[in-house]
């Protein structure tokens, strides 16, 4: 391959590109990206960004010399607008076209909205600077929706003195992702630190005095954020061929078509290990999925599927969230370690018959660690979770 192109210029684009010279491809090198901004690290916009403790300087994923060692053809602030994969070539906002021998979609996602204007919403760099001057004491923060992104948007105004109301329309937040206990034990501490968390709630629309909700009640604001998930950005490959669900459909290789692998947030693989098609919106995936796909279209005689155990964390309060494995769609958890009300605890996952995740609150990363080999050898229920904990309910926190 002489040319090829990586649209995507955040997290899994630039893991791909590292990954190719790595790798030892020495050909042209093009990487494109919608934002004017170098490759920058994402999770802390919610975090320290949004809280003030970092600048912007502390952002970048690499200095400006790493990026030119690189010897990339840099697109920034160009985003892609349609793909011909007879032809093999880009097409660009500008109306310009990138052929190519190989590409990798690394195009990740942007953020739902709601009916209405005026409502911030949390996925770049100017987006977290343009919420994080308007956060103080006494302001009041709406922020719709209760999941990762949301909470820890809403623990950091909290922090920030700003009056906080948090909305979920469903019954417990999180229970989707991690369980409906450890969705409790998350909604009680957002509530002992003063948020206003209302559940089984939905809004309507937004407003110019707050948001609007479907039983008619508008709960006002200063702002609004608006954190009701993502949808990945694969509208510039409408016309091209490849299968799009809720992604780019991607085999267990990464591969969507002939010379094209997707990698990151946009990218709908099986993965071989759960035995089922995911996508995952997490950072660690993002940069280890980028490498999997460069070095599968850089040699494909020696492809290996990608069969991650994923990771993702969360930072709420003075709690430390992380986690491994597929947590959606199981069937048990049970504490195997701490206990839920001291919000100090190891929770493990049933899926069938195997463990198939595991998260933990407040634990140090030496109690979880071992879990992830032991997602990842497929271990059986019975034989990794402690009998006693096995089939006994897990304790609601009051």
């Amino acid at each position: 391959m002489k040319r090829i192109v990586v649209v995507g210029a955040s997290a899994a684009g630039l893991a791909a590109a590292e990954t190719l010279r790595r790798e030892g491809y020495d050909g042209t090198l093009t990487l494109v990206g919608d934002e004017p901004h170098a490759p920058y690290d994402r999770p802390p916009l919610s975090k320290q960004i949004l809280s003030g403790e970092w600048g912007t300087k502390q952002l970048p994923l690499r200095p400006y010399e790493v990026l030119d060692s690189l010897g990339l053809d840099l697109r920034l602030g160009m985003a892609a607008t349609g793909l011909d994969t007879t032809d093999r070539t880009v097409r660009l906002a500008d109306g310009s076209q990138v052929a190519y021998d190989g590409l990798i979609v690394a195009t990740g996602v942007r953020p739902r909205r709601l009916p209405g204007a005026g409502a911030h919403v949390l996925r770049t760099l100017d987006d977290a600077l343009a919420l994080r001057g308007l956060l103080g004491p006494g302001r009041r923060l709406v922020v719709v929706g209760a999941g990762f992104l949301g909470a820890e948007a809403a623990a950091v105004a909290r922090k920030l003195g700003a009056r906080v109301t948090l909305i979920e329309p469903a019954p417990v937040p999180l229970a989707q992702a991690v369980g409906h206990e450890v969705g409790q034990v998350l909604s009680h501490a957002h509530r002992e630190h003063g948020v206003d968390l209302r559940t089984g709630v939905s809004v309507r629309a937004v407003t110019e005095d707050g948001v609007l909700l479907d039983d008619g009640e508008l709960v006002e604001a200063d702002e609004i954020l608006v954190a009701v998930g993502s949808s990945p950005n694969t509208d510039w490959l409408a016309d091209s061929g490849l299968t799009v669900r809720d992604g780019l459909v991607c085999d267990e290789y990464c591969q969507a078509g002939q010379g094209v692998y997707g990698a990151g947030d946009v990218a709908r693989w099986h993965n071989p290990l759960f035995g089922v098609s995911m996508r995952i919106e997490h950072r660690t995936n993002a940069a280890e999925q980028g490498m999997a796909a460069a070095r599968n279209l850089l040699h494909p005689e020696a492809r290996k599927p990608f069969a991650p155990v994923p990771y993702f964390w969360s930072d709420q309060y003075d709690m430390k969230i992380q986690a491994y494995g597929y947590l959606r769609g199981h069937d048990e958890v049970a504490v195997v370690d701490g206990d839920l009300a001291g919000r100090r605890f190891l929770a493990a996952y049933r899926t069938g018959d195997r463990v198939t995740g595991v998260l933990a609150v407040g634990m140090p990363p030496k109690a979880i660690r071992p879990w992830r080999q032991t997602v990842a050898a497929g271990a059986a229920w019975r034989e990794a979770v402690p009998a006693e904990t096995t089939g006994a309910p897990v304790n609601e926190v009051a």
